[in-house]
């Protein structure tokens, strides 16, 4: 991996970012609101059903949802996801397919968690779905057979999420704010996976899918009438029962301002996430202010922390706040992922920019411009039947009063800066507020360290560590020149590689859900890499004999002096052929990355991770300029495989923002490579 394709793929990812990252005009005065009352029936056995009739299109929505509270599940913590996935594989009355393909058929759409349940429909297929619901969720087919596939998928997802620095920033920040044994707190492992078997499923469904504290929310082209003699009809036979209620008490926050670090060696950036918790509930006072407050610190794309860290210094794709609300303890979060150099920096302008929304009076226009945006959000969700079921339930679950929501936008222009600067103070706790960093400690913690903030460690699961040890000595005898001998005999062999005149790859990933691919072709001294998104071409990079030049959505750019001649220098089939040659190189310590200790071999600006053991290279890194900041950007490699004598990896990861990971789907040697190529 080179210089050249972590440009190539910064530069895409900016372009297909630039859309989504305008900023939107200010939207114009606040309008008025008319929220449909539901007429409501309660059945004997205590599902209470709310009804609202929509005749402008003819949709219908059911909306199941069972109202339970929180529960630690311990040492078989994944029974409820696996009680979740298990419903709605067909009833004991339908088999599994049949039923999925007459949802299709209908085009219809159903979904089953271990809280109850949502589908959608035409309305003249209406009583079909809502049969079809009630019969998955009361008469669910619960097989081993089943049961093993979708644990096996949820051991899968676990594994695939052990190297990611993001899934593990929010595990050790519920760990953290929470405490391992609060139901919030609590995460999944192999080892509870493993402990969940069918019997566990069952149990937990009969004790918690119950009708009690049940809800079930119809909305659309229906006539509450027939709906109510439908809903009697099906949900009679539904057994009373309450789920149990467990109380936990309240988690604490720290008594003083604290980093709580997480070292992660495969971090090609930092995740930060500064931490409380509150208990704030709907129908407090504080609650419109509060929501204010968050959008003016980070809930909005105008935020105080996105126009710092993101506008002012470049040093982000996006910083943002959330507050949680509602009859639980939730959290305060002010969040964002930097580049490791601006790890230390980042953290004293977050810090920075809730004292200040503490300490400073938000201006009149920035609070009338925020609130505009935030109203005009919040009509436009009007309009989803998903939003009116959700707003009718936390009205009966929050005990609103019923016109809350027709009240919301009042409420919210009521909200004033003296409001806002309260509340502020009273749930953004800087003095009593964890910041939590994942992230790679060899790289970071010294300048963190120069905070003068106390941190304390942690490893991946939130247990206490030690300080970790950034780099260990070399054996004696070892030189940059042997381990990367090594490697080069690792992957095939000097001769071999020699033998190999241009190489094509083709790899494949997504980004944000959109499919991107990168083609690569190589020879001695000319590079062509050609990064395409659903087929367009975004970035386009050629190096030959006698210049360079980049084209990204069809404005050309040529490349010339150093950067010419260091692209050219680098335009190998083995890089490291060359690389073994040079002299000047400096092997600087092992350090652990991506699950291993590698050696750490430096050429100028640019490092080379290869594994201790295997000899093979686990990652590259690089110091580059993307739109005018300078980075290090840093590139995972592994799942090496063995193309016609030469082990190629197959998998790569780097982080632009989000991470991106590409799969190698092709190689090539000695072929589909001509002159017109580099042209």
């Amino acid at each position: 991996m080179k210089k050249t394709l972590i440009l190539l793929l910064g530069l895409s990812f900016t372009v297909i970012m630039q859309a989504q990252n305008r900023l939107q005009p200010k939207p114009g005065p606040s309008p008025s609101i008319k929220i449909n009352k539901p007429q409501t029936f309660t059945l004997p056995n205590g599902l209470k059903v709310l009804v609202v009739e929509n005749h402008k299109l003819p949709r219908v929505s059911f909306n199941l949802f069972i109202d339970n509270a929180p529960y630690a599940e311990g040492n078989k913590k994944g029974v409820s996801s696996l009680t979740g996935r298990l419903l709605g594989n067909g009833s004991t009355n339908i088999p599994k397919d049949a039923f999925n393909e007459e949802v299709d058929f209908l085009g219809a759409e159903i979904d089953f968690s271990s809280s109850g349940a949502r589908a959608s429909s035409l309305s003249k297929y209406a009583d079909r779905i809502l049969e079809m619901l009630a019969d998955a969720a009361l008469h669910p087919n619960f097989t081993q057979e089943e049961f093993d596939k979708e644990k096996a998928k949820l051991l899968e997802g676990l594994k695939n999420d052990e190297k990611s620095v993001p899934a593990t920033a929010r595990r050790v920040e519920d760990v953290l704010a929470y405490g391992k044994n609060h139901p919030f707190g609590e995460y999944l492992s192999e080892q509870t996976i493993g402990n969940v078997q069918l019997d566990d499923v069952k149990a937990n469904y009969q004790e918690y899918f119950v009708p009690n504290n049940a809800y079930l929310v119809v909305i659309g082209d229906v006539e509450t009438g027939a709906v109510k003699a439908k809903i009697e009809d099906l949900f009679a036979s539904w057994t009373n029962a309450a789920a149990p209620n467990f109380t936990y008490p309240d988690p604490k926050n720290v008594q003083y301002l604290q980093i709580n670090f997480v070292d992660m060696p495969n971090a090609v950036q930092s995740e930060i996430a500064l931490v409380n918790t509150v208990n704030l509930k709907m129908d407090h006072p504080d609650f419109f202010p509060a929501i204010v407050a968050n959008q003016i610190l980070g809930g909005d794309f105008n935020g105080y922390l996105n126009m710092n860290l993101r506008e002012a210094h470049g040093w982000t794709y996006g910083a943002h706040s959330s507050m949680g609300f509602g009859k639980y303890v939730e959290k305060f979060v002010a969040t964002s992922s930097v580049r490791n150099a601006v790890t230390d920096s980042a953290v004293v302008e977050l810090v920075n920019e809730i004292k200040r929304i503490r300490s400073e009076k938000v201006s009149e226009e920035n609070l009338k411009n925020i609130k505009a945006g935030y109203i005009g959000r919040f009509v436009m969700q009007i309009e989803k039947p998903q939003t009116i079921a959700r707003y009718a339930l936390n009205i009966e679950t929050q005990k609103l009063p019923v016109d809350f929501y027709e009240n919301y936008i009042k409420n919210i222009n009521a909200v004033t800066a003296d409001d806002v600067l309260r509340v502020a103070n009273k749930y953004f706790l800087v003095d009593n507020m964890r910041i939590i960093v994942t992230g790679k400690g060899s790289e970071v913690l010294p300048a963190l360290e120069k905070l003068k903030i106390p941190i304390l460690y942690f490893d991946k699961y939130g247990n206490p560590t030690q300080k970790i040890v950034a780099k260990q000595p070399v054996p004696a005898g070892t030189t940059a020149q042997t381990v990367i001998g090594n490697y080069l005999k690792a992957i095939g062999g000097e001769k071999v590689l020699g033998g190999i005149k241009s190489v094509v790859t083709v790899s494949s990933g997504t980004v944000q859900g959109m499919p991107v691919e990168l083609t690569s072709k190589t020879t001695k001294g000319k590079s062509m890499r050609e990064v395409k998104a659903m087929g367009m071409s975004m970035m386009k990079q050629v190096v030959n004999d006698k210049g360079a030049y980049s084209v990204v959505q069809g404005q050309r750019k040529e490349i010339t002096g150093d950067d010419w001649t260091e692209m050219k220098q680098e335009a190998l089939p083995f890089v490291e052929l060359g690389l073994a040659k040079k002299t000047g190189l400096v092997l600087d310590g092992i350090e652990p990355i991506n699950d291993t200790d590698a050696y750490v071999i430096k050429d100028g600006t640019s490092a080379y991770y290869f594994d201790t053991k295997t000899g093979l290279k686990v990652a590259e890194s690089k110091e580059v300029t993307i739109e005018g900041q300078k980075t290090t950007q840093t590139v995972l490699l592994g799942d090496y495989r063995e193309v016609k004598g030469v082990k190629i990896p197959h998998h790569t990861k780097l982080n632009l923002g989000i991470e991106v990971e590409l799969t190698t789907t092709d190689v090539t040697f000695n072929e589909k490579v001509s002159d017109t190529d580099f042209q």
